[in-house]
């Protein structure tokens, strides 16, 4: 598989607190320990490798400490890599996030999350149409951080439906319109009603938008993530199913839409159908949200996931 998209690092700071700073109504953390993790698409990469699969990595990063952190967290450290592309006149995408006594304090970003330059646009396509004779499915993390542009899915779409390769898409409200003639998109709740431009509180109405949004962009499939009420397919021959959470306990949901646009192109890569990939890829969002910070799901931990639901 290819994995196309923004590229994050994930900072962890993991600590605890036992006073108010006298500067301020604030917390003082005291800082235990701090870890890096890959994030947004390079976490669905790592996802797809956590659970057997082979992939390949697009995006970009700057030429900085985040950047060359993200790729040691890739285990990708030295080595040349030409699906990431690097930008020197823009930062790494980092994401720092302060835990206390495992609950979020704060988290705060630094990015630029305007367009890549059209050279960079061209330059990934390029590498792309090369992977094409390989590839079994490409996997769009879209964050709106730059990479993905209505130029590169425009193209995307088209040289892969000439292969016949699906193209399966964690979207972006923003970038709705980018996905005509994409195979699958996994908007969560909130997206896909924001994408509708109507709300919807029961499996009905959020079948109606998931329908209205595939018939919009021409896909094979919608797939709405709905947290603790599992998700929902709307599937172009007119048929809606919903699927229960298998979360036990959800600690974190940090993560768990790249485990599960992950777990469910890995799926259909073996010849899976869709319902059949999208019950697959909701148990493995079920391990990831109970799991604190970014994670990759392991096959390990599906296959104790599967038999716990007797599945």
């Amino acid at each position: 598989m290819l994995v196309l998209g923004d590229l994050m690092l994930d900072h962890y700071l993991w600590g605890g607190t036992s006073r108010i700073s006298p500067e301020a109504p604030v917390p003082v953390v005291r800082v235990e320990r701090e870890s890096l993790r890959p994030g947004g698409a390079a976490n669905v990469y790592q996802n797809i490798l956590s659970l057997g699969g082979r992939a390949l990595l697009c995006g970009v990063i700057g030429g900085d400490d985040a950047g060359r952190a993200l790729m040691k967290t890739l285990r990708l450290n030295g080595k040349p890599h030409p699906g990431i592309l690097v930008d020197r006149k823009r930062p790494t995408t980092k994401k720092t996030r302060v835990v206390v006594h495992r609950q979020h304090a704060v988290r705060y970003d630094v990015e630029r999350p305007d367009d890549v330059p059209p050279a960079s646009t061209k330059a990934l396509l390029r590498y792309i149409e090369r992977q094409l004779p390989s590839l079994s499915c490409i996997v769009v993390s879209d964050y709106c951080k730059g990479v993905v542009t209505s130029e590169l899915m425009a193209r995307l779409v088209q040289i892969a439906r000439r292969r016949r390769i699906p193209v399966l898409v964690d979207p972006k409200v923003a970038h709705m319109p980018y996905y005509a003639g994409v195979t699958i998109v996994t908007p969560n709740h909130l997206e896909a009603e924001q994408a509708a431009g109507c709300a919807a509180r029961d499996d009905r109405a959020i079948h109606a938008i998931g329908h209205q949004l595939r018939r919009r962009l021409g896909c094979e499939a919608v797939l709405v993530t709905r947290g603790e009420r599992g998700i929902s397919l709307c599937e172009d021959t007119g048929k809606s199913r919903h699927i229960t959470a298998m979360a036990r306990e959800v600690y974190d949901v940090t993560g768990a839409g790249d485990t599960l646009v992950g777990a469910l192109a890995l799926a259909m890569s073996t010849g899976a159908s869709i319902p059949d990939s999208a019950a697959l890829a909701n148990h493995a969002a079920g391990v990831a949200v109970g799991m604190l910070g970014t994670a990759a799901v392991t096959v390990t931990q599906l296959r104790e996931a599967l038999r716990r639901a007797g599945a």
